[in-house]
């Protein structure tokens, strides 16, 4: 593989000559790593680091020709090239040039070379969550792996889309197209795709399309709040949202706005939701090793069950504590104790300190740096599926709707992207430690 080829992925098998980071791109739903393990492209985490040599492209010529399956540009794989199908075995080229000030990134399903981070649909952990309650299990890296048997089809692109980023900006000035080109370098729109021709040109949408979702405020310090989500172009134009993912005719276009990537954006690809950090933004937030410490203090007061008054650890990695040692929360109130029989009424627990009935969940904490927005201690969860972060952290995520299927948004947990129940969250309650 030529070593300016493609970005370095967050592990850092390929990095660039002068290492600048232009940022980051992390996967919704995964606590850390990928629940099978980050391997080479296919990871939770990939960070956009700049090339050796810079790989941008820029539009440069565009033409209507006929018989577009036999045109030089489809068998020209030095040429990137959009195809625009029209009717009648026409189609619209657009010939794109070298930019030599921006570095390009594709993200996809394929797993062939132009791909340089690999993401595969997210399932909902609150399939696979361990709680009193609930019979199932959950993986402790978040996203849960579909049972034997049942083999879903996946909505995401193989070439679902691409950035540009500026080599020379600091901070990093990304931008976001849908579409990525392919091994030969096309990119095809099909004659029932979305598409339409302007003064300035023409552009359309993909099957599923991408959406984006800017952060109004500092997404780093909890300041930030959720804003709408739009439609990008493969053109990079952003749009009003259609009727549903594939529907055929495009809303009207989004004024005074860019495709320009903010710290704490949100990339959907109708399948799996990606999360856009700046490596300036990234850097004053947690690291892994602070979110360490914050557990360690919680242990540090040595919080009781006041059922079995045994003492309960929080974990601080995926791995659990003992059984008699596990903490969970009554989502209703949320106190946090061990794990008991007392008040088991059905599916549901009453709580033996203020007697509330309702669901009860192994917390475990979220483990991924990037999802938190200030370094405060963890004192809040997320309903149901348990993971621990910090009081604006979950109220933030709480407040954000999801791309879900083809036409729906509910709110998801970002360490294991389980749909939110009830408010969305519990304040956490630790006998003879946080308890206020």
């Amino acid at each position: 593989m030529p070593s300016d080829s493609r970005g370095s992925s967050s592990g850092g098998s390929q990095v660039a000559s002068n290492g600048k980071i232009h940022g980051y791109l992390i996967v919704l739903g995964n606590n850390g790593s990928l629940p099978s393990g980050d391997k080479g492209r296919k990871r939770s985490k990939y960070g956009v680091m700049q090339r050796p040599k810079p790989n941008g492209v820029q539009p440069a010529n565009q033409y209507r020709v006929q018989t577009p399956q036999t045109h030089p540009a489809v068998t020209d794989v030095n040429q990137h090239t959009i195809f625009y199908t029209l009717p009648r075995h026409q189609a619209v080229i657009v010939e794109y040039t070298s930019d030599p000030t921006k570095d390009m990134y594709q993200i996809g399903r394929s797993s062939e070379e132009p791909i340089d981070f690999v993401v595969a649909d997210t399932v909902p952990g609150s399939l696979n969550k361990t709680s009193v309650n609930r019979t199932t299990s959950c993986s402790s890296n978040g996203g849960q792996v579909l049972a034997v048997g049942r083999v879903a089809q996946s909505t995401i692109s193989r070439f679902a889309c691409r950035l540009l980023v500026e080599r020379d900006s600091l901070p990093a000035r990304a931008y976001v197209y849908a579409a990525g080109f392919d091994s030969s370098r096309n990119i095809f729109l099909g004659e029932k795709a979305t598409k339409w021709e302007t003064d300035q040109g023409i552009d359309g949408l993909t099957t599923n399309g991408v959406l984006l979702l800017q952060p109004k405020g500092e997404f780093e310090g909890g300041a930030a709040s959720p804003g709408q989500w739009v439609e990008v172009s493969v053109g990079g134009a952003l749009y009003h949202l259609r009727d549903s993912r594939s529907a055929p005719q495009k809303k009207s276009k989004v004024e005074n706005e860019l495709n320009l990537l903010l710290d704490g954006s949100l990339i959907d690809l109708c399948g799996a939701t990606l999360l856009w950090r700046s490596a300036e933004g990234l850097a004053k937030g947690p690291t892994a090793r602070h979110l360490e410490k914050m557990v360690d203090e919680l242990n540090a007061g040595k919080p009781q069950c006041p059922v079995g008054l045994n003492t309960l650890v929080l974990p601080r990695k995926s791995t659990l504590p003992p059984p008699d040692q596990t903490p969970y929360v009554y989502l209703k109130c949320g106190h946090v104790q061990g794990q008991h029989h007392w008040g088991k009424e059905g599916e549901d627990r009453t709580c033996p300190i203020c007697l509330k009935v309702g669901p009860v969940s192994q917390l475990s904490m979220g483990l991924e740096p990037a999802f938190w927005v200030d370094r405060e201690p963890p004192t809040y969860a997320f309903n149901p599926c348990g993971h621990m972060a910090s009081e604006k952290t979950v109220k933030y995520w709480g407040a954000i709707p999801i791309p879900h299927g083809t036409n729906g948004f509910i709110g998801k947990c970002p360490f294991c992207a389980t749909p939110l129940e009830d408010r969305g969250f519990a304040k956490l309650i630790f006998q003879d430690h946080l308890d206020s």
